[in-house]
This record gives C-alpha cells, structure tokens and sequence, in this order.
C-alpha cells in the first residue's frame, strides 16, 4: 500500500462545487476509522474536532472546478457553464462524468467545436471558451431529443477526470491537488496524532465551497479563534514556491494574512527547519479570505505544499506535503506558545 492512498481515493471522487456529498461521506468514513468523530455542517462541510473546546480551525477545501450542464445543443452535445476557473485549454480533451439528477452517469470528452483538422485547419488557433467549445456525450445521440431520453437536462453535473499519478521520483500530477492535496495533510494530521494518542483544542475543518468564494465562510465551532487553512502553494515566475516546500503565503488579493500568525509559522519552520517559502499570490483567494470578509473575528495564515500549473494539470511533491504536515504539527505542539 501507498503512504498516499488515502489521496488518491479522495482524487478519485468527483466532488465539483455543490456536488460533494461523496467525498464528505468519504472523509467522514475515514475520520470515524482513525476513531474520531466527525460531523457534517449544515451546508454540507465536515468538521471534526481533535480535543475539547477547539480554539484552532484547520481548514481544506474538498470541492474541485467542474462544470454544469447549461443546455442540449442540436446536434446532440452538451454546452456547459463553469464551477470555478478550469483552464480550457489544460482540460480539453479530457473525459468527464455527467451526472444526472435520475441518478445516471454518462461519459463524455470536452472538445472544441468543429475539432478536426481535416475539417477545420483554423481549429488550433482558436480561443478555448465555452462559447466555442461542448461535451460530446459517449452515446447514440444526435438531436436534443436523443439526450432529454436519456434523462440529461440543465442543471447536470459534469466532473472531469483527474488524471492522477504517483510518480517514483515522489511528484504526484492530477487535476485537483488544489485542495485535494490539502485534504491530506488533514488526513495524515488526524491519522498521527490518534495513533499518538494525542488530542488538542483543534477542529479539522473541510469545506465544500471554496471554488466559488464562500466555502469558508462558516460552519464552525463556536469557541474557534484562529483559522490556519491549507491550500496550494502558487508557483510561477513572480513566486519564490517550489512543489518540494511548504509555501506560507503573506498576501493575496483580499489582503495580508494575519502578520503575528504567519509570524510564528515561519519562527516554528526555521526552527524546526521545515523547508518554505515566503510568498505574495498575486491572484488567489482562500477559505481564509472567505472568513475573513463574512465578518469571522479570526486571526488567520495560510500555508501549503506548492503546486504547479494550478487550475491546469497541476503537480505537486510528497516533499512540500510532508512539509505542510510537519509545520502544521509543530504549530499544533505549540499552541500554548502562539
């Protein structure tokens, strides 16, 4: 078995925002066999307390981009509308899962309209939009009529494949390590400390919404007053990041986190030498921005291992994971100090 299994589990669950019931019961079943006891929100987020009293959120995103069926086109194929930012060009000719509120799933392929060469030479220099693109359904479909039989309509969920592999050289690539990657770190913080047998004023928090800006925005226990979420770490060329460290991010576009918070993550991760990065996202946005503009009186940072090409075929590192997780414990080990 793979340190990582329980990752690629998770990866392997389409759970698009507002589609995630699959991948809550899932953390739920896993949480209850560590031998915790996890608990689902109202607005279908998990949470999960790790000691009496929780003091400290710690938070990951579960929903991943997708789509949504916004019409049948009269050929046949599908147009859609986005969940969140995919990168088009990144996923097309990927395969999906349509899933229809009957209870049926359908397989399909994103594609540009008109996409073959010997038909349309002007097809590669096209803009990827969804006004120019559609999902081709794997059945005998050639008319709107074809496809209301087999019960597809607006309002259906389309999921894309993630494409996961682990590599030797410790690289994990997939769609979805934003935040599927932070998930783990949650698992394995739950997994060490119960085999530890330790517990803390801590709440594993996993939202379901964080794709489309209000997935952090409550749900969580009542006697919380810090917020440490775990997202990805962005890398690009105005970055410092890399996949192999934990980024610890400074400022997004909602704003600086908060400075005496981040303050301490870097102190612990010098400390204890945990490899990082400081970094300032130049277009990000998290749970923590979330919270923070619903009006939460929370103290809130934000770390992560790195990931590359987010929102594209994105990679990350067991390096920058296990970074993540050691900070993240070696904060928890230190609460009384922060």
């Amino acid at each position: 078995m793979s340190a990582y299994d329980t990752l690629r589990e998770l990866v392997a669950i389409d759970s698009p925002s507002g589609f995630t019931h699959y991948a809550a019961d899932y953390i739920v079943r896993l949480l209850r066999s560590y031998g915790w006891e996890p608990e689902y929100t109202n607005k279908g987020a998990v949470r999960c307390a790790l000691g009496e009293n929780p003091t400290l959120a710690i938070a990951a995103h579960t929903d991943t981009l997708g789509a949504i069926v916004s019409g049948v086109k009269s050929n046949g194929t599908l147009s859609f509308s986005l969940l969140g930012g995919p990168l088009l060009p990144s996923f097309e000719g990927g395969y999906v899962r349509i899933y229809t509120m009957g209870g049926h799933v359908y397989t399909g392929t994103l594609l540009l309209n008109n996409p073959s060469t010997h038909a349309n030479n002007e097809a590669g220099k096209a803009e990827r939009k969804i006004d120019n693109m559609h999902i081709r359904i794997d059945e005998e479909v050639t008319c709107k009529d074809d496809v209301r039989t087999l019960g597809i309509r607006t309002g259906d969920i389309i999921a894309f494949d993630p494409r996961y592999q682990e590599l030797p050289s410790g690289f994990i690539k997939s769609h979805f390590m934003d935040n599927k990657a932070g998930c783990y770190v949650l698992f394995e913080l739950a997994r060490r400390m119960k085999e530890q047998g330790k517990t803390a004023p801590v709440e594993l928090f996993f939202s379901t919404y964080e794709e489309v800006g209000h997935g952090g925005t409550c749900g969580y226990s009542a006697s919380v007053k810090d917020l440490l979420v775990i997202d990805m770490g962005v890398l690009g060329d105005a970055c410092e990041g890399k996949e192999v460290l934990c980024s610890i991010c400074v400022k997004d576009s909602s704003g600086p986190y908060d400075y005496h918070f981040r303050k301490y993550l870097v102190e612990l991760a010098d400390e204890r030498r945990i490899p990082y990065s400081l970094d300032v996202y130049p277009f990000y946005g998290s749970d923590g921005s979330a919270a923070l503009r619903a009006g939460k009186d929370y103290r809130v940072a934000l770390i992560g291992p790195g990931v590359a090409a987010s929102h594209g075929v994105e990679r990350t590192h067991e390096k920058g994971i296990e970074a993540t997780i050691d900070l993240c414990l070696a904060y928890i080990e230190t609460m009384s100090r922060a």
